[in-house]
Formats: C-alpha cells, sequence, structure tokens
C-alpha cells in the first residue's frame, strides 16, 4: 500500500481529511441550521409568523432531504466525494444566504426548502470519506469526528446566532450570510483536495463508482438498512422536535433568551463532550446494536421527562436527551456502513436510503408537537419521547449477529 497521497504522507493527509470532515460539518451544515431555531423569535416577529408556521418551515429542511439524501448519497457514489462536496458547499452557502432575502413565511419556507436540499447531501458524503479512509475499529471514531463536528456546530449555532451575532451584525439576516459565505469559503479546500485513499490496487474513490441504478437496487434489497432507517425516523423526529420547540418553550415559560438559548445549547455541548467516548466503546464492543438501544433509552427518557419537571430539573432532562444524539447518530453511521453489501463502495446509497426515511420523522416531528401545544405546553414533549421509545422498539428487529 502506497504511504503518500499526491506527496503527502498518507497518516498525516487521511488527518487533514478528517478535519477538514469536521469543519465542514460544524460551520457549512450544523451552525447555520441551529441559527433557526434561537433566531425564530426575531424572524417570527419581522415575517409576522404563527408558531405553527414556525414549525411547518422548522420541518420543511425536512422534508427537503426527502428528495435529497438518497439522490445526493447515490450521486456521491458515482461522481466522487470530492466533486459532491465542492459542489455541495458551494450551493450550501448560496442558498443558504439566500434566506436572508426572505419577506414572507411563503419565501422563508421556500429558501429553508432549498437550502435543505443542498444540506442533505453533505453530512452523508462525509460519512462515505470515512468509509473511505477507515476500516474496523477506526470507523466509529472516524465518523465520530464527523458527528462531533455537527455537535460542536449546533453548540455554536444556538449560543451565539440570537445573543451575540444577531445584535453585533445588527439583524438575524446578516447572521444567515455571514453563515452562507463560510459554508462557499469551505467548497474551496475541498475543490483542492485529494481524498481518495490508495487501496491495494486502485483509488477506492474511482474504482469503487457504481452505476445509479444498480447502487440503488443493491441496497434497496438490504433488510437491516431499512430496519436502521426507520429506526432513525423516530428517533430523530423526536429530537428535532425537541430543538426546534425548547427555546420557544422555555421562554413562554419565563426563562430569559439568554438562558433559553443556553438550554438548548448545553444539549449540544454535551453531545459533543459524549460523542468521542461513545464512538470509541461502539468499536471495541462486539454489537454496536446494544448502544443505539441504550442511547436511544437515553434520548426517550429526556425528552419524555420534559413533559413533568419544572426549574433545574428541565437542565437534567435536557443533558439526559443531548448526551447520547451525536453519540447516537455516529454508531448509526457506522452500523449502516459495515452491513452486510454496503462498504465504502455503497455508503453513500445506503446512508441515503436511512436518512432520507430518518428525514421523514423529522420533517412530521415538529409540526406534529407544535399543534398539540395547543392542548398545554408540555404536551408536545410526550410524543417526541413516544417517538425516540418507538425507535428503541424498532432496533430490536435487527438481525443480531449484525450492526
Amino acid at each position: 500500500m502506497p504511504e503518500t497521497n499526491g506527496g503527502t504522507p498518507r497518516r498525516q493527509y487521511r488527518a487533514y481529511v478528517l478535519a477538514l470532515s469536521g469543519v465542514t460539518a460544524a460551520l457549512a451544515v450544523a451552525a447555520p441550521t441551529m441559527a433557526m431555531p434561537v433566531l425564530f423569535s426575531e424572524v417570527a416577529e419581522d415575517l409576522r409568523l404563527s408558531l405553527v408556521q414556525v414549525g411547518l418551515i422548522w420541518g420543511i429542511a425536512s422534508f427537503a432531504g426527502l428528495f435529497a439524501s438518497l439522490a445526493g448519497g447515490m450521486i456521491g457514489d458515482r461522481y466522487g466525494a470530492r466533486r459532491t462536496l465542492t459542489v455541495a458547499c458551494l450551493l450550501l452557502g448560496v442558498t443558504g444566504a439566500s434566506r436572508a432575502l426572505a419577506n414572507s413565511a411563503a419565501t422563508m419556507t421556500a429558501t429553508v426548502f432549498l437550502n435543505g436540499l443542498v444540506a442533505a447531501v453533505v453530512p452523508i458524503t462525509l460519512h462515505k470519506v470515512c468509509a473511505m479512509w477507515f476500516r474496523g475499529r477506526g470507523l466509529g471514531s472516524a465518523n465520530a469526528v464527523v458527528s462531533g463536528g455537527m455537535a460542536l456546530g449546533f453548540m455554536i449555532g444556538s449560543l451565539i446566532s440570537a445573543s451575540v451575532l444577531s445584535p453585533w451584525l445588527g439583524s438575524w439576516r446578516h447572521v444567515l450570510l455571514l453563515y452562507g459565505g463560510v459554508a462557499v469559503l469551505l467548497g474551496f479546500p475541498w475543490a483542492l483536495s485529494r481524498i481518495a485513499p490508495w487501496s491495494e490496487d486502485r483509488p477506492a474513490d474511482a474504482g469503487g463508482r457504481q452505476a445509479i441504478r444498480h447502487a440503488f437496487s443493491h441496497v434497496l434489497r438490504l433488510r437491516n438498512v431499512w430496519v436502521l432507517g426507520i429506526a432513525l425516523l423516530c428517533v430523530w423526529g423526536g429530537v428535532q422536535g425537541l430543538l426546534g420547540y425548547l427555546p420557544l418553550y422555555l421562554r413562554e415559560v419565563g426563562w430569559a433568551t439568554a438562558q433559553a438559548d443556553a438550554c438548548l445549547a448545553s444539549f449540544h455541548a454535551v453531545s459533543l463532550l459524549a460523542v468521542f467516548p461513545l464512538a470509541l466503546l461502539s468499536d471495541r464492543m462486539r454489537s454496536r446494536r446494544g448502544l443505539l438501544v441504550g442511547a436511544a433509552l437515553m434520548i426517550a427518557g429526556g425528552v419524555g421527562l420534559l413533559s413533568i419537571v419544572d426549574g433545574f430539573a428541565i437542565w437534567i432532562a435536557v443533558l439526559m436527551a443531548g448526551a447520547v444524539r451525536d453519540g447516537f447518530m455516529a454508531v448509526f453511521m457506522t452500523a449502516v456502513t459495515e452491513e452486510d453489501g454496503v462498504g465504502a463502495e455503497y455508503a453513500g446509497t445506503a446512508l441515503g436510503l436511512a436518512m432520507t426515511l430518518g428525514r421523514m420523522g423529522a420533517l412530521v416531528g415538529p409540526p406534529l408537537g407544535n399543534g398539540l401545544a395547543a392542548y398545554g405546553p408540555r404536551v408536545p414533549f410526550l410524543l417526541w419521547g413516544a417517538m425516540a421509545l418507538l425507535g428503541l422498539t424498532t432496533l430490536q428487529f435487527l438481525r443480531r449477529d449484525r450492526a
């Protein structure tokens, strides 16, 4: 196996690509996404949005992902990760900045939808990069860098977008323009990178490209990919509903804006701290299924507790759910990639299928829960906790010799 890739020692270059993947996940995808919930108060006041409209806008990006996740995964498998990430980052920046031009509920919904189309492609392709460079025990830890980058970006976006960036820049619109510019800039290092590691005979990124129709047909026959995707549908729906509603709920019950934003940021902070230990543990366990079950149980318990607790106990419930969110995603991505018949060649397509199912839950979870707020501000948490619990139950249908 050659020790260099374009004159760069392979180990050092692998670390560079992994670091770039984490930064891309944090600053191009996660931070601009999680800026929206904490900016919704300003956006809603400026555009005169109702709570249900806010829920629909928050969920529309997931709806866009229904169209883009599978297609994006197949495109990454067919045309290679470098070209896919280059174009996706550029488009992600342009569409993300376009949200700042919205002047009504309709235009905000349209721009968020367009941004969601591209945002769905990037994380899948980043996890494909991990599958190309890492095998066995190292794969879970590599995926944790991407998931940890997402957690870091979520924390940054929720912590500073409304309380620091918006006052500093003068408007929520300028915050979204800033994030868009960062995403565009991140497209350039991907364009200049050589991300295909050499296997014994051939570059994995080039030799492993499959015809889109063949890849799709192959992945559709993999039972465990479907089971994992349905479990993600339930868990992601519960978490997505929680993240969009929590800042609004806390302000409604009397919390100051900064305190409410800090509570949401703590969800992502504890997730960031825990993602690497959980991924390392999964690399050393015989099966990743047990960790997925335990994580889903903690998410369900934390979200459900929010329906009955007050005061300081809210922090405990939020931290309980947040501690395993990104760890769950890192282990999930690894489990899908390691399924028989997937591997690096079909990682994009398999992850795209699983993420498409997951985004169905993320689409319906927020508006369904927000609609239940008419029966009491705590009622939405019951629905979202039950969704996560259903995801745990679905994991029992995995074939036990895999994932």
